[in-house]
This record gives C-alpha cells, sequence and structure tokens, in this order.
C-alpha cells in the first residue's frame, strides 16, 4: 500500500519526504524503492521531521493505533489505512484524539473516488430512483481460495478478530452508505472461516461473511463478503432499486454505471458532456481514457491536502468515517457469534 500511496502524493505535488520500516535495513530498503528523500529509524522520528507535513500509516492493523496516536500527538496530519483500528474502542479514540489535535485525518475509502460512484450518488440524492427499496452490495476475491494461501492478515493478532469483514467489507459499508445516503440500523449476519489451519497455523478470522440489514429508512439491505471466490480479484460492486429506477455499479469496469426503469435499461458510460458536477470534476482524463483504481486513490489524496490547506471537498472520507465502519463491523461480529439480530447504533 505504501507504493499506491507514494504515486497519489506525487500525483497531488507532494514529496515523499521520509518513511520508516519494521527495521532499520528494511526503512533504507523501503526508502529507496519508493523515492523518499531519507529514511527514519523509527516512527518517534518520522513524526517529530519537521520536514513532514502529513503521516501516511500504511502498516499492519495492530500497530494503526499506536503510530497514529504518534502522529496526532506530534501534531500531524495523518492518512491511516483502513481498517482504523482493530476495536472499535480504538477507532472511537483515534477519532476523538484527532479532534482534538485540530488536524486534517482521513481514511482511504478510495472507491468513494470513482466519478461514476459521484454520478450514482447525485442521481439518488437528486430523488431519480425515487424512494428507496432495497440494496445489494458484494466484495469479493480470491487471494485466499486455496489452503496454502497465507498472509499476515491471517494472524488475529496482527490483523484484528475481523479479517474479510474488517479488511473489505469495510469499504464496502463505506460506498454503499455514501452512495445510498442510508444508514443500517441493524443486521444480521453469519461468517463462515472456510480453511481452520493454514501453514500449520490456526485461523481465527473469517473468509466469508454474509450480512442481512435494514436501514432506519427501512430500505432492505444485503452484503456479501468474501476472500475465497474463485476467479474474483477485486470485484466491488453494489445496486440500488428505488419505486422509479436502479443503478449499478462495479468497480472492476469502473467506466460504465447500469441505470434500470420498467421500461427499459441503458449504461451510462463515463463522458463529462453527461455527467454532473461532482463526477466531472473527478474525471481528471478526457473520456474514452479509461479510469481506475490509482487514479481514485490520486484524487483521495489530493482532497486531503486540499482539506489540509483550508478546502472542504466534498465526500472526503474521515476518521469518523473510519469509526463507522468499526461500528458495523464490530455488529457483524457480535451477530456471527451470538446469533439473531444486532442493533449498529447511531454514525459518529
Amino acid at each position: 500500500m505504501a507504493e499506491v500511496h507514494s504515486r497519489a502524493v506525487r500525483a497531488a505535488w507532494g514529496t515523499v519526504e521520509a518513511v520508516t520500516s519494521s527495521s532499520v535495513p528494511a526503512s533504507h530498503a523501503a526508502a529507496d524503492h519508493l523515492g523518499a528523500v531519507r529514511p527514519h529509524d523509527s516512527v518517534s522520528a518520522l513524526v517529530t521531521d519537521p520536514a513532514v507535513d502529513v503521516v501516511h500509516v500504511c502498516t499492519p492493523n495492530s500497530t494503526h493505533r499506536e503510530y497514529t496516536l504518534a502522529a496526532l500527538r506530534a501534531g500531524k496530519h495523518v492518512v491511516c489505512e483502513k481498517p482504523l483500528a482493530t476495536t472499535l474502542a480504538g477507532a472511537t479514540e483515534l477519532a476523538a484524539a484527532a479532534r482534538e489535535a485540530g488536524v486534517v485525518a482521513t481514511v482511504p475509502f478510495v472507491y468513494r473516488y470513482h466519478p461514476m460512484v459521484r454520478e450514482a450518488r447525485a442521481r439518488i440524492a437528486a430523488g431519480e430512483l425515487g424512494t428507496l427499496l432495497s440494496l445489494q452490495g458484494s466484495y469479493t476475491q480470491d487471494w485466499l481460495l486455496e489452503p496454502g494461501d497465507e498472509n499476515w492478515r491471517l494472524d488475529a493478532q496482527v490483523g484484528g478478530d475481523s479479517r474479510a469483514f474488517a479488511d473489505i467489507g469495510s469499504h464496502l459499508v463505506d460506498l454503499v452508505e455514501f452512495v445510498s445516503g442510508a444508514r443500517i440500523a441493524r443486521l444480521a449476519a453469519v461468517t463462515r472461516t472456510v480453511f481452520p489451519e493454514r501453514g500449520g497455523v490456526a485461523v481465527d478470522t473469517e473468509d466469508v461473511a454474509a450480512v442481512l440489514a435494514v436501514t432506519t429508512s427501512d430500505v432492505v439491505v444485503s452484503l456479501f463478503v468474501s476472500q475465497v471466490a474463485a476467479g474474483r480479484k477485486n470485484r466491488l460492486a453494489f445496486e440500488l432499486s428505488g419505486t422509479r429506477a436502479a443503478v449499478q455499479f462495479d468497480q472492476e469496469s469502473p467506466e460504465e454505471l447500469w441505470l434500470g426503469a420498467r421500461d427499459g435499461s441503458r449504461l451510462l458510460v463515463r463522458d463529462v458532456t453527461q455527467l454532473g458536477p461532482d463526477a466531472s470534476r473527478l474525471s481528471v482524463v478526457p473520456s474514452g481514457h479509461p479510469m481506475g483504481y490509482q487514479d481514485a486513490f490520486n484524487a483521495f489524496v489530493a482532497d486531503t491536502y486540499a482539506a489540509i490547506r483550508g478546502e472542504h471537498p466534498e465526500g472526503l472520507p474521515t476518521f469518523d468515517d473510519g469509526v463507522r465502519a468499526a461500528q458495523i463491523t464490530d455488529a457483524v461480529l457480535r451477530s456471527a457469534r451470538d446469533g439473531g439480530w444486532v442493533e449498529v447504533g447511531e454514525p459518529a
């Protein structure tokens, strides 16, 4: 992720001033690889470096709280990878610390930054779908399909008690609430760990999660998350249906938006002459030239830096949004553990 972040920093006319990693040799190697001005031998040295304005935390989940608090206490703006923390309490603490520090603190829920996602959001807000009736979404991958597939995220001590839902489900719930404007009120969830052991080590976190939910406005929601879905590399998709029309987005085909109606459906392809202001703002290359994930990430970092300059970019995901994802993840784990419906609680 540090590679993705570093490219986005440069696209926003920033400089990667410094980097630190898990050891002194790793810090020097990372500085060379990412083109940083200098390596630091510790997090403390990095966050107190006067040349550093904003700290990007791209480390394993269990370290997010410690490193982010160090940056906030040093008065730095922060971009922290999701999940914001491995517990709801930790995420809430970080959001409170960011408010107290008076800095800009954001989470890379970058799928918000696909132009066609913003177009879907604008059309829903304008009432084109009518009253929302249902919402279905999924995020599927296959990088843990085989029993021998391993990764640090499999270790609950490093990745947290939730894996699939905290890792990619957090993106899904952020996106569907952001686009729809609806808020999940209660949910029921089931999870499954397909391989209880990998590489001779017990696996305590889920590979698959399915969620049935209802929003505060009575929209019926179904969400599905899997990291063992054969052939799916990174398919994040949603479909919202209303009394007048429906809309569907698939981030593996990010240039398109499916618009459905009873008398026919059509594909809207990204073209600034057909898009609203927010989607047009994010269309930074001419129509017909595909945009994708790195473009969305670049736009997120550019908006973060604009906020640091005192601007107020639309739809910037903050630590409060990170807390919201943690709220829903916590509810999913409680429901899967205890069975039955769970109240999610109000957003921060």
